[in-house]
């Protein structure tokens, strides 16, 4: 990506200290009720942090964040405020030079533990589940299907959200257990709701969406869109004219698991450092789904 700024492991904001750090992303308190999200160029894979930052990672997540946010009918209500520094409060709006183009102020709120996985696609954990026993977190699919078959309907596959670690896939009786029959619903339906909605936008635009997962919290008591949305880092993206072909090509993560893969590494940690090529063309196909998502360049 010509003029694309060094890669940051870590975006250091003098005089401030993180209220949470996660593998990507440190936020920050704004008073009791908002907090600042920062997106580093951090990449995780195989639940470790890879040494090696992506260039430009961090713009592409919050830049395609904000804009699914901005244009999703079914995205309200959200937690997104606004991504210009300068309208942040004090003393955040002072750095808007580190902030500007890979931050965000959010309103805060609860998070509900449950990864809101939808599948249009099947492929990853949703293949070897149906593979060894014809489902997906419960949900019967008919025989016969193969890697990358879609799914119509898009099926609702959730699992356990863990700071550290592996999600684990559960059936929705299990969310229903765990944040009872009317919450498991309204993230069923607004899952499958901002998929669809999402996927329709994708298509016309030269990429499949193959998966994704939301997050939502409760803001006031109302159940909230939050966290990223739709990036490369939490969706599966593919290149449309190569799926119809019978062949894939990624517009996310998959193209540093493929090369980890390849290296030997047995996905404990720590993990190997990626080699320059390898970080930079993922960085530009980063940059390339948000192209074409959004019509702006990265």
């Amino acid at each position: 990506m010509i003029g694309t700024p060094p890669a940051l492991a870590r975006v250091d904001l003098p005089g401030l200290t993180p209220w949470r750090q996660g593998k990507v992303r440190d936020v920050y308190e704004v008073g009791a009720d908002q907090l600042v999200i920062v997106a580093s160029d951090r990449l995780s894979a195989y639940d470790s942090i890879l040494p090696t930052p992506i260039p430009g990672k961090g713009r592409v997540l919050t830049a395609l964040s904000v804009f699914w946010f901005r244009t999703l009918k079914s995205a309200a209500p959200h937690h997104f405020v606004t991504d210009d520094p300068r309208r942040y409060p004090p003393p955040f709006d002072r750095h808007a030079d580190l902030l500007g183009g890979r931050s965000m102020l959010v309103r805060r709120a609860e998070r509900i533990d449950i990864e809101c996985v939808v599948r249009g696609h099947l492929t990853g954990s949703g293949w070897r589940e149906y593979r060894a026993g014809g489902a997906v977190c419960g949900v019967a699919l008919p025989a016969g299907l193969h890697d990358g078959s879609r799914l119509d309907p898009p099926i609702f596959t959730p699992a356990t959200k863990a700071d550290a670690g592996h999600d684990e896939n559960i059936a929705l009786a299990e969310v229903v257990a765990r944040v009872g029959r009317p919450t498991a619903e309204t993230l069923r339906v607004r899952s499958l709701a901002l998929y669809e909605e999402a996927r329709a936008w994708a298509w016309p635009r030269g990429l499949v969406l193959a998966d994704t997962k939301f997050e939502f919290g409760r803001v006031d008591g109302e159940i909230t869109l939050i966290d990223e949305i739709l990036s490369p880092d939490s969706s599966r993206y593919w290149d449309r004219a190569e799926y119809q072909a019978g062949r894939r090509l990624a517009f996310d993560k998959q193209f540093v698991r493929d090369w980890l893969d390849r290296s030997g590494w047995n996905h404990e940690p720590p993990a190997p450092a990626l080699p320059d090529d390898v970080a930079a063309r993922t960085g530009e196909r980063y940059a390339e789904a948000m192209r074409r998502l959004t019509g702006a360049p990265a």
